[in-house]
């Protein structure tokens, strides 16, 4: 018998009167573009037991590939030194603060003029064109060599204050300025600076509007020259930036060492509510279900309420109708609570969320029952078998070692090679600026007499060997492999859950017929047997995510050069490649199920998977989107309840209660972090919820398939699920 896809829950019609069987109608299940169901099969009683390996092929070269990513790993461990990025390095390739050398007390770098770094790419690489060296602090103070030199004769500590931002000390000031000028010995002046990031940056500040320094709008550099403090924020160009950026780390910081067990503790509630929900789900799955929908309707409720209670106490408070166009970016982020468009469009925005949400009640009300019935029937499987929720915590050690590995590699692979030294001219006017050299005969070669003045400084870490020339190359491997097995990890635990789950729904007495250690034995099955076909659906993804990471990559480098048919060219291919990456993950995860049950190599299974998804196109969009909605609200109310909570504490709210911490500076960056944290953890235990059901509901349209509900070809289903079905029946026959 030929039947169409596209069916919906309309095609389920009754059998005989009497019956408890569900028969398709005549356009339901089958079509000649998406093969046949599957035929009935005496002996199959759920996961198939005798397997053989799948994808060898992949599996063999994915196992290479691993050994390949270690061999890398040795190899970046040897060559690499994280010591560089951790410590500042000056001209003479010598690390700032280490331990055991003579700088072990300097730990800040100082730029000798800088002024020479105008060029906004080399201050990002903190490398400028002038000679750096190691100190124990920033200058305090303007003071010019040629000022020094002169009141030396007087009172001698001007130059044992000077001669710290020098390469050598001496007892006294005995160069010349124009000798100085050529050997580069000290810096023509220096000026007041304060440490960032372990170097010293211009101490720039705002006196009634003007920008200054040490109280100063114009100062001598040493050379003769009257600089404006204009041109020195201009030669540290985007540094200002860093060093407000720094006032609020610290803030972010002190803010994080207050409040950190509080965030524990919210964390820890977090983790506690999100247990209580599962475990409450088993018994009263409908009753939670509206708990989550009233809870969430109550939050964004409280969160409208809110923001028009902020938004009406700014009515009468002056500035308050400024626009944040107006008062453009701002460091202290309060500055935006203080204007009524931020309230309003907060307010918009949850007022948007609220009439979503209860739209989608309305219109979907006959679908979420059946949603209820699926999370009743994906609680008791998880009832049955309790260590299902115990596994993402597997999956969370999984993934970070993956991720450690991945980073650890990553700064060993930028931080390998050998000084590369550069010739440097202060006047940029030498034909062999640039050229590399070598600081120890530098002043005897030729360059050195080209060009007067020139230097011989430490330019960056890298070496001519065939190693260092693919350094690029291997950060690009280090970065694919990684995806490779993040993607992995994550479908070795979708397969693992699925094998689980399909042995409690094969099951025909439910949990008598349950085999022993479903968890377990469902891990080893997809480790020994599957490797290769979880490796081949991993490396699709991995490819997919790859080729997304260069698109972003071209798109972030390119983007002042790129013309209007480029940029649209290119939101047209990242478009499609979000796309194509969603549907992979979303066919990737029923082969899995399908890999699970019936033991068959990837592209079989996903061609399986992708047929009964197609015979069944509107029962899977409505289940997979209500679904998906259903556990969405959990984490949003746990999430939710844990925000408010958390909100209450840190405003200060209920000291009568309990009494938070007091004299944050941004009380939204604990506020966040609990809020996140809560949702991510929340997450972790719905994941299993969401893979429980969509097995089970692959699980179930195979058994519509395989079965007619006779004694012979008895349903899988239990019987909760199949009234569920045969009420949707029986009241759409009516209609």
């Amino acid at each position: 018998m030929s039947r169409q896809a596209g069916s919906s829950w309309s095609s389920w019609t009754l059998g005989k009167p009497g019956a408890s069987t569900i028969e398709p109608s005549g356009s339901d299940l089958e079509d000649e573009n998406f093969g046949s169901p599957r035929t009935f099969d005496p002996d199959f009683k759920g996961p198939v037991a005798d397997r053989s390996c799948t994808d060898v092929l992949c599996c063999i070269i994915f196992i290479l590939f691993i050994i390949g990513y270690i061999l890398l790993g040795l190899m970046a461990w040897v060559h690499g030194d994280p010591r560089r990025v951790a410590y500042p390095t000056d001209s003479n390739g010598h690390f700032c603060g280490q331990k055991g050398t003579p700088n072990e007390n300097k730990t800040i770098l100082f730029y000798f003029n800088l002024f020479s770094c105008t060029s906004p790419s080399l201050l990002v690489n903190l490398q400028c064109p002038t000679t750096q060296i190691c100190v124990s602090k920033c200058p305090e103070k303007f003071l010019t060599y040629m000022e020094m030199h002169f009141m030396y004769r007087t009172r001698e500590n001007y130059w044992s204050y000077y001669s710290q931002f020098c390469k050598a000390a001496s007892a006294k000031p005995v160069k010349a300025f124009t000798q100085l000028l050529l050997d580069d010995d000290c810096p023509t002046a220096i000026f007041p600076s304060r440490p960032f990031l372990q170097r010293c940056f211009p101490d720039f500040s705002t006196k009634n509007g003007l920008l200054t320094i040490g109280n100063k709008t114009t100062f001598n550099d040493g050379s003769g020259k009257t600089r404006n403090v204009v041109e020195l924020r201009a030669a540290a160009n985007g540094v200002n930036k860093i060093l407000d950026a720094r006032a609020i780390g610290m803030k972010v910081f002190e803010d994080y060492a207050t409040t950190w067990y509080w965030i524990l503790i919210g964390l820890t509630i977090a983790m506690l509510l999100s247990w209580m929900f599962v475990i409450l789900l088993r018994v009263t799955a409908g009753f939670l279900f509206w708990v989550f929908i009233l809870g969430v309707i109550g939050i964004l409720a409280y969160g409208i309420w809110h923001c028009y209670q902020e938004y009406s106490k700014l009515q009468e408070k002056p500035n308050s109708h400024l626009s944040i166009y107006n008062i453009g970016i701002q460091t202290d982020i309060s500055m935006y609570f203080q204007l009524k468009q931020t309230w309003f469009t907060f307010m918009i925005i949850l007022a948007i969320l609220e009439v979503i949400v209860i739209v989608m009640l309305i219109f979907l009300r006959d679908r979420i029952r059946v949603s209820i019935a699926l999370l009743k029937e994906g609680s008791k499987a998880i009832g049955y078998i309790p260590s299902t929720l115990i596994y993402p915590v597997l999956t969370f050690i999984f993934l970070s070692i993956c991720i450690s590995y991945w980073a650890v590699t990553a700064v060993y692979l930028a931080t390998s090679g050998t000084p590369i030294y550069k010739v440097i001219a202060p006047e940029g006017q030498c034909e062999h600026e640039n050229k590399t050299c070598d600081p120890e005969i530098f002043n005897t070669t030729e360059i050195a007499k080209a060009c007067p003045g020139a230097h011989c400084n430490f330019a960056f870490y890298g070496g001519k060997s065939l190693y260092h020339q693919y350094i690029t190359t291997f950060q690009i491997v280090n970065l694919f492999i990684f995806l490779w097995l993040i993607n992995f990890v994550i479908a070795l635990g979708q397969c693992t859950l699925a094998g689980a789950f399909a042995s409690y729904y094969w099951a025909l007495k439910k949990p008598d017929d349950i085999p022993p250690h479903p968890l377990f034995t469902a891990f080893g099955r997809a480790i020994r047997y599957h490797t290769g076909s979880l490796a081949f659906g991993s490396l699709i993804l991995a490819t997919i995510q790859m080729v997304r990471l260069v698109l972003q990559y071209l798109d972030n480098r390119l983007k002042d050069a790129q013309s209007n048919i480029s940029r649209f060219l290119q939101c047209c291919l990242k478009c499609c490649f979000w796309c194509l990456e969603h549907v992979v993950k979303f066919l990737n995860r029923h082969a899995y199920v399908m890999i699970a049950i019936y033991g068959q190599n990837f592209c079989r299974s996903a061609r399986d998977a992708f047929n009964l998804l197609m015979r069944n196109v509107l029962k899977v969009a409505v289940m997979d989107r209500v679904t998906e909605f259903v556990l969405t609200l959990g984490k949003i109310l746990v999430a939710g309840c844990i925000g408010i909570l958390a909100f209450l504490l840190f405003t200060e709210r209920i000291p009568m209660i309990v009494e938070g911490p007091t004299s944050l500076n941004y009380y939204w960056v604990p506020l966040l972090t609990v809020i996140i944290g809560s949702y991510l953890i929340a997450h972790g235990f719905f994941s299993v919820y969401a893979m429980c059901i969509d097995t089970i509901f692959i699980c179930f349209l195979e058994d519509l398939e395989r079965n007619d509900g006779s004694t012979a070809r008895p349903y899988y289903m239990s019987q909760s699920l199949l009234k569920i079905m045969s009420k949707q029946s029986s009241q759409t026959k009516k209609q």
